[in-house]
């Protein structure tokens, strides 16, 4: 949403905005762009002459600024409404989609292309190091844009990049995620379908090949050009050869040998990705190859935020089991040799729930032991709707690999305090602040 402000400012437009809570650093960069910001929520804050109110999907009804909007009959849109009509009409639009790798695969191809020199404009829902920022909406031919599965607004509440007119889109994986939303599996391949169902017949579709359920949704597009990319057989582009060292993976694509500075599988299929799209635009093999080279990655995947004690402290976004397994099995290959401990922040939507519970433990099974937050909430699910920590902590330690649930993040710093020796690794699994784990550690 600030992007887009700032984006509408620069223009010519007058903008105004409002917020429950408004925090640095994104209060800042409002009002430095000359943006200003009220809080809290105020009918007096909308002006009488608004040509157009930009309603974010975090507002409902009973919101008192939504309220005075819908009684003076405004005109009011969503942000991915406002983006297709002020931003995307007639550009060349790539929109990166699927429940997880979007950031990371995104971020890449906006560097290829800056790389190649065909200069695109951007909105990625992280911060890439090569970028410098989340978002650029110049005015280009070209615009790479994270397409988000999230409800767009209280009253659409189909995904986001159903609004995105792409001429070009990636689907990585389909797994169940956003279980606020989604109640099953068929929900959310029935909300991708609705990318592929918008795609025109003259676009491109690059789909993971080897997962099933993107397998199955690719199949309904009508779009004539289909393109399965992965690491298996079945894969119409594949990555071979594939190499995971201390300071990133190797592999082959399109007769050409790539390094790419992140470790581990997915991250390859994300990169192979990002690298048939750019060809797919012309940009030079050379060109490509130095760009996934040189890419600095993505804030909050596989950083290594200091040491203490001889134990290395390692910061993640995971927030799904498949992210969490994944870049588990990353892990021998940055720090041979290491014992691996996993601090697990239940914090996203998906993270509390009980449906997870398998495909977690799977997936902390891969390190050495684990400790598990309290879930995020509890009140808000039924009983036994919400994921057992102690239930899980358990299930582990009967496995061989000594987990606990914990009440907090100190008790978690405490607990790693006392069973924790020189070398070993800990990972830091967290969509949030988990309440200043990181700098408590390191200090």
């Amino acid at each position: 949403m600030g992007a887009v402000a700032v984006a509408m400012k620069e223009q010519g437009y007058t903008v105004t905005g409002s917020d429950a809570g408004v925090f640095p650093p994104m209060s800042d960069f409002l009002i430095g762009k000359g943006i200003a910001i009220s809080s809290p929520y105020a009918a007096e804050n909308i002006p009488a002459t608004a040509d157009l109110v930009v309603v974010g999907n975090a507002i409902g009804r009973g919101n008192v600024e939504l309220e005075a909007v819908l009684n003076r009959r405004m005109h009011y849109q969503s942000l991915p409404e406002t983006l297709r009509h002020f931003f995307l009409h007639g550009k060349r639009n790539l929109v990166v989609a699927g429940t997880h790798g979007k950031t990371t695969t995104a971020a890449l191809l906006t560097h290829i292309m800056r790389v190649g020199k065909l200069h695109p404009a951007w909105m990625i829902g992280g911060i890439a190091e090569d970028l410098g920022q989340g978002s650029s909406l110049h005015d280009s031919e070209h615009v790479v844009i994270e397409g988000d599965e999230y409800d767009t607004c209280f009253f659409d509440k189909g995904p986001k990049f159903a609004h995105y007119l792409p001429e070009l889109a990636i689907l990585n994986a389909v797994e169940l995620d956003q279980m606020d939303i989604y109640a099953d599996i068929a929900a959310v391949k029935k909300a991708f379908g609705l990318l592929v169902r918008v795609l025109p017949e003259n676009g491109v579709l690059l789909y993971n090949a080897d997962c099933p359920q993107t397998c199955e949704v690719a199949a309904t597009s009508q779009t004539k050009t289909r393109l399965g990319v992965g690491l298996g057989e079945s894969s119409d582009v594949r990555a071979t050869e594939i190499l995971l060292k201390p300071n990133g993976s190797e592999f082959t694509l399109f007769n050409t040998r790539f390094a790419f500075p992140m470790v581990g599988e997915i991250y390859v299929r994300n990169a192979a990705m990002a690298i048939a799209a750019a060809r797919h635009y012309g940009v030079d093999l050379c060109d490509i190859e130095n760009a996934v080279a040189t890419f600095k990655g993505v804030k909050r995947r596989q950083v290594l935020r200091g040491e203490r004690r001889g134990v290395k402290i390692v910061e993640d976004f995971g927030k799904h089991p498949t992210n969490i397994r994944e870049t588990l099995r990353a892990l021998p290959y940055l720090f041979p040799g290491a014992r691996v401990w996993a601090a697990v922040d239940l914090k996203a939507n998906t993270m509390c729930r009980s449906q997870i519970h398998d495909d977690l433990r799977t997936a902390l099974e891969v390190c050495h032991g684990s400790m598990i937050g309290p879930v995020d909430r509890p009140e808000r699910f039924k009983a036994g709707d919400a994921l057992d920590p102690v239930r899980l902590a358990r299930e582990l330690t009967e496995r061989g690999h000594p987990s606990t649930a914990e009440r907090s993040a100190d008790a978690i710093i405490a607990r790693i305090d006392e069973v924790s020796r020189p070398g070993d690794v800990l990972i830091v699994f967290s969509s949030g602040g988990f309440g200043g784990i990181y700098e408590k550690l390191l200090s």
